[in-house]
């Protein structure tokens, strides 16, 4: 079957196709970089949910997770965060908190996987968060119908068949050059975990390292990934360098858990300020450079007044994130990545190993108390 796109990466490109046999279009008109994301980000749940047995959700920007996460009930304090209220969540619907909430600046305006049919209560917590679309296996009662209103009925709505398995050869197509492999369908698995070279993994770093490495078997390489509580903190994507990579996932986490700090979390905005004006606004109060013309708009959308987050609170806060789990796509070639990791609560690490420096490596994650995994598996994504 052929199905027609709006246009290409650009408007300016304006041939545009897929042929699939996989995957139906119940709403809108999709373009490639929607069928992109759709499906880097329907591999990613439909494997983490076979290699976790829980329902799993991603939020795609750009053919990289902003966030992925599994099922794992949301405490008061991130319902809060996250501005949950009393809202009755499912399952599924908890994961999808989980992934968006992890970096909702990023994920503003993403693409939505979810491994298991969508029920009607995550169709109506999508149909209030901004987004562009939506690939799921089916939809239950309503859902359909609750997320083809969305966007003005332009809301994409994909429906994959799960049980369709891709060719075990791919090609691509870059400048004229056809290029041929065998696809990555190596699964990810908990016995990719078994060779812990340093320290000891609990059960919860074993569910979160297995999330990391899904995660980033979908991810832009080189990247790293911080994961916490079944649901990843920070995604360090595309950097040339992998400690670039390591900081940009760290900063990202440090973010994630400074909106737990109760200041952040005493904001009270104007009731007229949307909840995505309110959530980029948090961000940006937490990232403490607004500019002169930021911070008169800031203090006018607030009913009240607020004093800035100091690098003191910041620091005292942030010493309290521990137990994080790091996943890197690649071996990590030098000791200066656990150096940085371990400021922000790393705690297990994974990653495949293989570097000529893997003594100096495991002697770091010795020194911090950091217990490590070699899974012999790269990931490496393009």
């Amino acid at each position: 079957m052929t199905i027609s796109l709006k246009y290409g990466c650009n408007p300016h490109q304006p041939i545009a196709s897929a042929e699939t046999d996989a995957i139906a279009v119940r709403n809108g008109n999709p373009s490639m970089i929607n069928f992109l994301d759709a499906l880097n980000a329907w591999q990613l749940v439909d494997e983490l949910r076979r290699a976790t047995d829980l329902p799993a959700a991603a939020s795609f920007k750009h053919v990289s997770p902003a966030g992925a996460a599994v099922a794992v009930p949301i405490d008061d304090d991130l319902r809060s965060v996250y501005e949950i209220g009393n809202r009755s969540l499912t399952p599924l619907a908890t994961a999808y908190v989980r992934a968006r909430g992890a970096d909702p600046k990023c994920s503003f305006g993403d693409f939505v996987a979810l491994s298991d049919p969508v029920d009607e209560p995550t169709a109506n917590y999508l149909k209030g968060v901004v987004s562009d679309g939506v690939i799921a296996p089916g939809f239950e009662g309503d859902a359909a119908a609750i997320l083809a209103n969305k966007k003005g009925g332009s809301f994409i709505v994909f429906e994959v068949d799960s049980s369709y398995r891709p060719p075990e050869v791919e090609t691509r197509e870059v400048f004229g050059v056809r290029l041929t492999q065998t696809r990555n369908n190596r699964a990810v698995t908990l016995g990719d975990l078994d060779e812990v070279v340093t320290g000891e993994l609990t059960d919860a770093a074993r569910r979160d390292l297995l999330l990391g490495l899904v995660t980033l078997k979908y991810t832009q390489s080189n990247s790293v990934g911080y994961a916490k509580d079944g649901q990843m903190i920070g995604i360090g994507a595309g950097q040339q360098s992998r400690v670039d990579c390591t900081k940009l996932a760290g900063a990202k986490a440090d973010t994630w858990y400074l909106g737990l700090h109760p200041k952040v979390r005493r904001l009270v905005f104007d009731r007229n300020v949307k909840r995505q004006e309110r959530i980029n606004w948090r961000i940006r109060y937490i990232e403490g450079d607004m500019t002169t013309s930021e911070a008169a708009m800031f203090d006018a959308i607030l009913a009240e007044s607020a004093e800035p987050l100091t690098s003191v609170e910041k620091r005292e806060w942030l010493a309290g994130l521990d137990g994080v789990a790091m996943v890197s796509d690649g071996y990590i070639p030098f000791r200066d990545n656990v150096d940085h990791a371990q400021k922000h609560g790393v705690r297990f690490v994974a990653q495949p190993g293989g570097s000529s420096r893997d003594g100096e490596v495991a002697e770091a994650c010795r020194e911090y108390g950091i217990a490590m995994a070699h899974t012999s598996l790269r990931l490496f994504h393009h």
